[in-house]
């Protein structure tokens, strides 16, 4: 019987983690086999303590769960101890019954930012749209990559405000501001940004905006994590106003990637999943 790897949320349905990391077990001729499974909040723990108990190398983690897991596993490693949010769980390397959770969004970002964008949060304005889990590790992303200013921009301003009062230590220079999405200096700060990332749910599958990108600057890096669609109603506003753009796509895969070879200890097969993703994407719902 192959070994278990999961990814939970609510909704899961839409994600293609399922047809990557299969791919990848494939690929590397490993036993292995990987589900998504739907659970609300209040079903979490209970599932997690199941989780403890089988012999499944770990799950990944999405919306809305990431703040939530990172507070009923055994441990916390790593990046998850700053973001506060955990995508990925794995098994505790002396005690197989602990469960580490670690986050692998920052390295699919930071990556991604890399490869498609050409650039990194070094000495960047960077407006962040979001305060939630993902919002959290692309925060912590900025900071430690020494962007120059950050501004965090959600639905209630004090939610924004807690999320760079949790992350302080890391701010050293870096000016951060605590924005909400109706405030009227949103768009000077758009204007000005030469980094803006939507870190919200907001577009996905659908034509909504996270925010009015309109006034963002010619030149302007503009990245949507979400991958499905390709090009977001977000993206597409972008571009139109001179901004180049980047997809959820390879943060995606390269958060993937980072979670398969934590499990496994494998060296993922990030080209191979990457074309699975895509093929997934091409297929009509």
């Amino acid at each position: 019987m192959p070994r278990l790897a999961y990814v939970i949320g609510h909704p899961i349905r839409h994600s293609l983690s399922p047809v990557m990391h299969n791919a990848a077990f494939a690929a590397c001729a490993i036993d292995g086999e990987y589900r998504a499974i739907d659970l609300m909040p209040e079903q979490v723990a209970d599932w997690l303590t199941e989780l403890r108990g089988s012999n499944a190398y770990g799950c990944n983690v999405t919306v809305p769960h990431k703040e939530m897991v990172a507070r009923l596993v055994d441990d916390v490693a790593g990046d998850a101890v700053l973001a506060g949010a955990v995508n990925t769980v794995c098994r505790h390397p002396t005690d197989s019954r602990r469960l580490v959770g670690i986050n692998t969004d920052t390295i699919g970002f930071r990556r991604s930012l890399a490869e498609e964008g050409g650039i990194s949060c070094q000495g960047q304005h960077v407006v962040l749209l979001g305060a939630g889990g993902a919002a959290r590790a692309l925060a912590v992303v900025a900071l430690q990559d020494g962007a120059a200013e950050l501004v965090v921009v959600n639905r209630t301003e004090a939610r924004a405000e807690v999320l760079l009062a949790s992350l302080n230590a890391l701010v050293g220079p870096c000016r951060t501001r605590a924005v909400a999405l109706g405030d009227p200096t949103l768009e000077a700060e758009l204007a000005s940004a030469t980094l803006v990332v939507n870190a919200t749910s907001v577009g996905l599958g659908s034509t909504e905006l996270p925010a009015d990108p309109a006034s963002v600057s010619t030149g302007c890096m503009v990245m949507d994590i979400i991958y499905n669609p390709r090009a977001t109603a977000f993206l597409i506003a972008a571009a139109r106003a001179g901004a180049h753009t980047v997809g959820g796509l390879g943060m995606l895969v390269h958060q993937a990637g980072a979670a398969f070879e934590q499990w496994t200890g494998v060296r993922p097969p990030v080209e191979v999943m990457r074309a699975a993703a895509e093929q997934a994407l091409s297929i009509p719902a």
